[in-house]
């Protein structure tokens, strides 16, 4: 039996089929999070991307994300192990890092909702939109503990 593809191919290799699959669908990287200009250190929020669609998971104009949201990071294969806030279930991460992706992938499971069922979305966790805060100090009040 062959290898996957995550497995024997490098991220900078990966045709676009490739990359795209490797996306787990968790939606963390589409929270706002909030810097300490001071120490570099990363506060997560349970508030989500204007695009953002919190009942799939998945960005509701993914094609045009970057020119509609200005603050929006593209993952590419040359930024995603420069980038500290990547979460550390995300799956490009992961592979970036020599690691296998978790039992709830799709690409392992072989269903879109096993990372939903393991708990490991912010399906059903967000607290706003960042349409709906209209100053900086108003992502205070959805600060998480740790990493969702």
């Amino acid at each position: 039996m062959d290898e996957p593809f995550w497995k024997t191919t490098p991220l900078e290799a990966m045709n676009p089929t490739q990359w795209e699959q490797l996306c787990d669908g968790c939606g963390k990287c589409c929270l706002s999070k909030l810097e300490d200009e001071d120490t570099g250190e990363i506060y997560w929020t349970s508030v989500g991307c204007r695009l953002f669609d919190g009942a799939t998971c998945r960005c509701a104009d993914y094609a045009n994300r970057l020119a509609r949201v200005p603050d929006c990071v593209g993952l590419t294969p040359q930024n995603v192990r420069t980038i500290s806030w990547l979460p550390s279930t995300c799956a490009y991460r992961l592979v970036g890092e020599g690691h296998d992706l978790y039992w709830w992938h799709h690409l392992v499971s072989g269903s879109p909702e096993t990372v939903h069922e393991a708990g490991i979305s912010v399906r059903g966790k967000l607290t706003a939109s960042e349409d709906d805060l209209a100053e900086p100090e108003d992502y205070f009040d959805h600060m998480l503990e740790e990493e969702p």
